[in-house]
């Protein structure tokens, strides 16, 4: 088992009720309170979005969790924007998530570099915390050759899913999840995690969990407990 169970939390603002405007805000919420409870990634996932709309959204969560490490300089949670880079390199956030079927993380580390090579780096980046210079990568995989595929092209984590359920497609199971971890890769697992199923992932060889509902429907900070309370 890893020695620290890594955290992942993904968002999903139409799941919360109300207007658009309600919506946004509680999500905002509860971005502040999961990076409060110490979970370790965040992925912004308003695909729907309009690329305008994301942005703004994209920067209020990244100036939330910019505060929040300048309150607590031992905070470490990260935001990653789903597959858009420039929205990602727009509001200075510490990466992005890449689908199955996107770009290369190779190729979106060398966009990163040149578009920070434009311009200074601003000094004083608390310890811990990804420089921008260096950005968080992590790739969607769903069988264990797209995982050694993400370790190839220099990705940070890659995400396996579905282990236990996804509407519509085949659960890998625990089987299907130890083989994606003999990759040289961190591989955090999802679809249909629980509290009482987790350290069975982490025993799969799995270095953390990723969620939606999980951490969304839930006091974050008693998931991360129950979660971590698994090792």
């Amino acid at each position: 088992m890893p020695a620290r169970c890594l955290l992942y939390y993904i968002t999903e603002r139409t799941a919360f009720p109300g207007d658009e405007p309600t919506r946004q805000h509680r999500l905002l919420e509860k971005i502040s309170e999961a990076a409060r409870a110490g979970v370790d990634y965040i992925q912004l996932r308003e695909k729907d979005l309009p690329i305008r709309d994301l942005e703004l959204l994209a920067r209020e969560a990244a100036e939330i969790i910019a505060q929040l490490r300048t309150e607590n300089r031992a905070l470490r949670t990260a935001l990653l924007l789903n597959s858009r880079t420039d929205v990602a390199l727009a509001v200075e956030a510490d990466g992005v998530h890449l689908r199955s079927d996107d770009v290369s993380a190779q190729e979106v580390r060398k966009l990163w570099h040149r578009s920070f090579g434009k311009s200074s780096c601003g000094a004083g980046t608390p310890a811990r915390i990804p420089s921008p210079r260096d950005p968080l990568i992590a790739v969607s995989c769903h069988s264990p050759a797209e995982v050694t595929q993400a370790a190839a092209s220099n990705a940070t984590f890659a995400v396996f899913a579905p282990v236990f359920e996804k509407k519509g497609a085949h659960p890998a199971g625990l089987i299907g999840l130890s083989q994606a971890c003999t990759a040289n890769i961190p591989v955090l697992a999802l679809g249909g995690i629980t509290p009482e199923n987790a350290s069975a992932c982490l025993a799969a060889g799995a270095a953390g969990i990723a969620a939606i509902r999980l951490f969304q429907d839930n006091d974050i900070t008693t998931v991360v407990k129950q979660l971590r309370s698994n090792l």
